[in-house]
């Protein structure tokens, strides 16, 4: 009995001490943000304050030395981050994730980011200020993965952390660049669309600028076959596939002196990009006697694309312009190494390419390229054999100066210094949004533009070979659309149509009037606004097109087809205030009869796979309005009935009671369990979310969550047949800069500041963000010295 317990004695021994070291080592994996630390290379000492939220607050006698010591902070609370995103432009995404990605990685090695990405290199000047710091950057991030602890992902992996280099820079903007843009999912499928359907059905489209709805106003002061929905299901397998976030939208505005109650001007800002886990920005204060800015990281770039100080504030949108065209190039019948141009034959340009492939052989491929651009073909498996299509993409045309743009916009200190910064952005297309202490608002669209011949729609793949589809000339910068300080006294962007100043309209895939429409509303009825009221605006979730659209549909119902409860639930659908309000019943009906019009209505004449690629575009979303007012057209008759002819009546009709039978199988047959918060949910993902086991500790959710598509609190999601709405996207962040006092500025972040999932700051913000709160943004430095949870001190 004695050698029984002996033993037992040792056995608990050793459970103790794996324990143990099981426990120090998951806590040797965490940021460490108290200390002091050895960062070699600085000339003085540099204090980080990390706040209740874990944002750091930088504090060093030069900016070369803060810019290390927030390249080792970032790094350590978002390491895994950066390195995914420095991955995808290499098309080194197989190398962590298996075969699954090798399609993923052809797409974007094919797009040339990385290729352009070592022309820029080879001829930047290296002593320019934007990229020394951004060495000093480097130099930080470097010197964590060279000390730091290892994040768990690399661990759950098996990959080998490698120094980060200034094309790691580059690329992960390049990325960016290539997430705003539009075109690879429209222009395809509408040719595909036209050459199956013919123009007939085309016109049933909201392809065009519509005058009717709200454009942003310009002011400038006193100075054949299938091969197109093959290609655009090519690149959407492709991006599908993406474990980091995509660009999908945003809101700003900014409200002059003259309509504030403090007579200064307030900013808000809330970029819409797709959720994931961590969530895309990292927020970092950086003060030295010379230069302070509050900033929104991206991951791996130096500089914030969002940022305030004490003299000026600055947000972004996506501009939505058209920098993608898509040509039909013609390969000579005599010799397939070249291509027809109108200055004759030329040879194509082959390029080749391998993918190291996790658990598996490389993959070696080639692709071609005219003077277009890389010819999507081979590149998907689906696409092989079919007439050559190039594709021409703005961003890697002219030298590459975005990251001296974001210098410079970062260290502008008065409106003439910001402006000047702004033509560096070639690419992507971005509305730039600024306001000051002095009391100036701008808006300037941000993108090389281009003009093409009369009449020509890019939203369709041109004709290569003739010559006469090129861009006639670049825009200069001033032909750009902006507004300066208008009389109106605020600006806005909401992704919309944007007025003309050059005499021409801008080709682009602009989002409809929805949120533009109720922005303009509510900034127009108010003269008094202040940081609360703005922040209420933030949250709003009200749509006023979406009671429209049911005011329109509802006029077909013929009541007498109609149950009891059923009529009471028209009636309440009839007095719907456009709220999405979690214990509302009316966004539920809307949103699954919505989708039953939309797939009664279009399927049969695209198919199902082409059907789900249009619900993926910005097409669709300006087509909900608009269609619903068309009452008669091809579209609504039912190809697959040749012996009846549908109207709309029988369409909407048809999806009521489509949409009535589906709720009773999901919820029952009591309607007061129809409520919005029982489809709408947010979950923010990790890549390692997926795997079922590990879901609850790495992906941060689910939420039933207020909101949805095109609303100002814009928490959007996909359309398919489920009539459950997993949110895929939305403000990234929701920020209010009041330069009446600029130190009590607010923001959010989706989730939390660390994408360390064994920091306290992995997820500290999530039940704020879904509840609508804030918290502070603190810049006063007696403050942020007392609140501050820790401080490391870099030596």
């Amino acid at each position: 009995m004695k050698k029984f317990k002996k033993i037992l004695l040792v056995l608990v021994g050793l459970l103790l001490l794996v324990a143990i070291g099981i426990a120090i080592f998951i806590n040797s994996l965490k940021p460490d943000y108290s200390g002091k630390k050895s960062l070699p290379g600085i000339s003085d000492e540099v204090t980080t304050y990390f706040d209740p939220y874990g944002i750091p607050h930088i504090y060093a006698e030069n900016e070369i030395d803060a810019v290390k010591a927030l390249g080792y902070v970032h790094a350590q609370d978002r390491l895994w981050q950066m390195e995914l995103l420095r991955r995808v432009a290499k098309g080194k995404l197989s190398e962590v994730f298996g075969k699954d990605m090798v399609k993923t990685d052809k797409f974007f090695l094919s797009l040339g980011i990385d290729d352009h990405t070592k022309e820029t290199i080879s001829s930047i000047d290296d002593q320019s200020e934007a990229i020394l710091l951004s060495h000093a950057y480097l130099q930080g991030i470097n010197e964590f993965i060279k000390n730091g602890p290892t994040p768990v992902e690399f661990y759950l992996t098996g990959i080998e952390k490698e120094p980060f280099t200034i094309e790691d820079v580059y690329n992960a903007v390049g990325y960016m660049a290539f997430s705003f843009a539009m075109a690879h999912k429209t222009d395809p499928l509408l040719t595909s669309l036209r050459n199956k359907l013919g123009e007939e059905y085309l016109s049933g489209l909201a392809i065009s600028s519509d005058t009717s709805t709200v454009w942003i106003k310009n002011y400038k002061g006193m100075d054949t076959d299938t091969l197109g929905a093959n290609i655009t299901a090519s690149v959407t397998a492709a991006l599908d596939k993406l474990p980091i976030p995509q660009f999908e939208g945003s809101n700003s505005w900014v409200v002059a002196p003259q309509k504030t109650k403090n007579g200064k001007v307030i900013l808000a800002n809330d970029p819409h990009i797709g959720f994931a886990q961590p969530s895309v920005w990292y927020e970092a204060h950086v003060s030295t006697p010379t230069y302070e800015k509050y900033g929104y990281h991206l991951a791996g770039v130096p500089f914030p694309l969002l940022g305030h100080d004490r003299n000026l504030a600055y947000g972004l949108t996506m501009f939505e312009n058209d920098d993608i065209d898509f040509y039909y190039e013609e390969t000579n019948p005599s010799d397939s190494t070249q291509y027809k141009t109108v200055d004759g034959w030329k040879n194509y340009e082959f390029v080749n390419k391998t993918i190291k492939v996790k658990d598996g052989d490389d993959v070696t491929f080639t692709y071609k390229k005219t003077h277009h651009g890389p010819v999507l073909n081979n590149i998907a498996d689906q696409i092989s054999g079919e007439c050559p299509v190039a594709m021409s993409w703005m961003y890697t045309k002219p030298t590459n100066m975005v990251m001296h743009a974001l210098y410079g916009l970062s260290h502008a200190t008065n409106m003439e210094e910001f402006k000047s910064a702004l033509p560096n952005i070639h690419a992507p297309g971005l509305n730039v949004m600024y306001g000051d202490a002095e009391g100036n608002v701008a808006w300037w669209a941000t993108a090389k533009l281009y003009e093409m011949p009369d009449s020509l729609s890019t939203k369709f793949i041109l004709d290569g070979p003739s010559g006469d589809e090129e861009p006639l000339r670049f825009l200069d910068f001033s032909e750009n659309p902006m507004a300066e300080n208008p009389p109106w006294n605020y600006v806005y962007s909401a992704n919309n149509q944007p007025d003309s100043i050059a005499g021409m309209l801008y080709p682009g895939y602009y989002l409809p009037e929805n949120r533009a429409k109720r922005i303009v509303s509510l900034l127009d009825a108010k003269n008094d606004w202040d940081k609360e009221a703005i922040s209420k605006m933030i949250l709003d979730i009200t749509s006023p097109v979406n009671t429209e659209v049911v005011s329109e549909l509802i006029k077909l119902f013929d009541v007498s087809h109609f149950t009891s409860e059923q009529l009471v639930l028209l009636d309440s659908l009839k007095n719907w205030n456009g709220k999405y309000s979690l214990n509302t019943t009316s966004p539920v009906i809307y949103h699954r009869t919505l989708y039953y019009i939309v797939k009664n209505t279009m399927e049969d004449e695209m198919g199902p796979e082409m059907f789900k690629q249009f619900l993926s575009t910005h097409l669709f979303k300006r087509q909900i309005a608009w269609g619903a007012n068309v009452e008669n057209g091809k579209w609504w008759d039912n190809v697959n009935t040749p012996d009846v002819v549908e109207t709309r009546e029988d369409i909407v009709l048809m999806s009521f009671k489509q949409t009535w039978e589906s709720l009773v199988k999901d919820f029952g047959e009591d309607t007061s369990q129809w409520t919005w918060d029982k489809v709408h949910t947010l979950e923010h993902q990790h890549p390692f979310g997926q795997v079922a086991s590990l879901r609850k500790y790495f992906n941060v959710g689910p939420f039933p969550v207020e909101g949805t598509r095109e609303v100002i609190n814009n928490l959007a999601f996909p359309y398919d047949g489920t009539g459950f709405y997993k949110v895929n996207s939305g403000p990234s962040t929701r920020r209010i800069i009041d330069f009446s006092d600029v130190e009590n500025s607010i923001s959010i972040l989706p989730t939390g500041q660390s994408g360390n999932p064994l920091s306290k700051h992995y997820d500290d913000q999530a039940e704020m963000y879904v509840n609508g709160q804030f918290r502070k943004m603190m810049m006063n430095k007696q403050e942020i010295e007392e609140k501050a949870e820790s401080i490391l001190i870099f030596r």
